[in-house]
């Protein structure tokens, strides 16, 4: 299984939409909140090559993008593969 982590904040409703997105793929991720903890924000936007809203969602490392991102993966049928590795 694929090391999943997510970076959000509580009331974002495209981080909700991610997290649902991978709760139905029965996907197990780390989420990072990042309205709790400044260092995490300047990680996730280090880690993102900038970018600065969220979700910040990493498969393995390689960053993905956020929920539409991640969404686009699905229709296209590479998010399974990447979830299986």
């Amino acid at each position: 299984m694929a090391n999943i982590e997510i970076y959000t904040s509580p009331l974002c409703g495209y981080c909700h939409a991610a997290k649902k997105l991978l709760n139905q793929k029965k996907a197990k991720f780390s989420e990072t909140n990042v309205a709790l903890s400044p260092s995490k924000k300047a990680e996730m936007i280090q880690r993102a090559n900038g970018g600065r809203t969220v979700p910040q969602i990493f498969i393995d490392g390689k960053h993905i993008g956020g929920c539409d991102e991640l969404y686009a993966l699905d229709r296209s049928g590479k998010l399974d593969p990447l979830l299986a590795a």
